[in-house]
């Protein structure tokens, strides 16, 4: 067998690149626990501008966590625009035959009939008059987004464009949908009774959800959108549960616009139901069946 020789050269050059490469190994692993602690910085702040103080706290079945914050320290008071905005606790008056066709004034109460959205979290008790239930953003709803940035609001790409009453169109972006529409009129509202089920979800990034949907504008850069309705999405909120939702965008979901009261937005003024938390009982097949009645007008 022939003998192998290093020169002191070559070996000092083996010497020199073994050197760097773990120079190289423990920059990229100072680089990576640089990042992942910016990005807790990034969420916990995040966070913290999300959940504001609360009088109460109640703690849902679910796990959802139910804070109840003064009216005024709701997060739509954020907006710079917002900061010595008078809360209108009433609408100066109802559409007519809002409750029943005799024209309920604005003074009386809806007739007896008419069953309020119930939600898991109001077997463990409710929130004080003067304040409103939030549902609590936790650390792992942020990081199931693909940024502190995105969470809590939609894709572009990925918004439907409703322009067929197709019962089973799926369009470009993925969306099954079938679809009931008006358009080409003024319109100052709509109202719809929603049935709500618990349809299962396979993939995360899936969702399934029924939702009135007001729209105003072009899907190009200055669309208006008003929805609400009922969501299952396990990528907003980390479960299957069924789930009561808004959302709003002034420019075709660009740069405004959120779910719920993830942004400042929607001003709420109901101390009883809570954004973004579970509906529940809901419908199922050949058993009980319910529903939610959204109204939304000008």
């Amino acid at each position: 067998m022939g003998d192998v020789h290093f020169s002191r050269e070559r070996a000092g050059k083996v010497v020199v690149l073994i050197f760097f490469w773990m120079l190289s190994l423990i920059s990229l692993s100072c680089a990576a626990r640089l990042s992942v602690s910016r990005q807790k910085l990034q969420v916990q702040n995040h966070l913290n501008r999300l959940n504001k103080p609360a009088v109460k706290t109640i703690q849902s079945p679910d796990g959802d966590i139910i804070d109840c914050v003064h009216l005024a320290r709701q997060p739509a008071f954020d907006h710079p625009f917002l900061k010595d905005h008078k809360i209108q606790m009433r609408p100066s008056y109802h559409p007519e035959g809002l409750f029943d066709e005799n024209k309920v004034s604005d003074t009386e109460k809806p007739k007896k009939g008419s069953n309020p959205i119930t939600q898991l979290w109001h077997m463990n008790g409710k929130c004080p008059e003067g304040t409103i239930p939030i549902r609590r953003t936790k650390e792992e709803d942020v990081l199931r987004a693909s940024s502190v940035k995105s969470y809590g609001r939609k894709k572009r790409r990925a918004t439907p464009q409703p322009r067929s009453a197709d019962p089973d169109l799926t369009n470009e972006s993925g969306h099954q949908h079938a679809i009931a529409y008006v358009e080409g009129d003024k319109y100052y509202g709509a109202k719809a009774t929603i049935n709500v089920w618990e349809p299962k979800i396979q993939q995360p990034n899936e969702f399934s959800l029924s939702q009135l949907w007001i729209l105003g504008g072009s899907f190009g850069e200055d669309l208006n959108s008003i929805e609400a309705g009922w969501q299952v999405s396990p990528d907003l909120y980390g479960d299957n549960n069924t789930r009561l939702f808004t959302y709003w965008t002034s420019d075709a979901y660009q740069a405004t616009g959120c779910y719920n009261l993830l942004c400042s937005g929607f001003i709420q003024i109901n101390s009883e139901i809570a954004m973004g938390a579970s509906i529940s009982p809901v419908s199922a097949f050949r058993n009980s069946q319910y529903d939610i009645s959204i109204l939304v007008w000008k």
